[in-house]
């Protein structure tokens, strides 16, 4: 099943409206790439993680 992270679902600064959605690994990396180069945190095993634990799965339409 294919994983969503929808930054609408955080507050930020910039009032993000990404979503990325792929497989686990795909989108962990991806939305680790966006939060450092967007919202400037450092890329560490945390921010993985705790990108890791927000996903959702992908609700498929029609």
């Amino acid at each position: 099943m294919r994983k969503v992270a929808d930054c609408r679902e955080f507050p930020s600064e910039i009032n993000c409206t990404l979503t990325i959605a792929g497989t686990e690994d795909e989108v962990v990396a991806a939305a680790a790439m966006h939060a450092v180069a967007a919202h400037k945190h450092d890329d560490t095993p945390e921010l993985r993680e705790q990108i890791r634990g927000m996903l959702k799965d992908e609700v498929a339409v029609g």
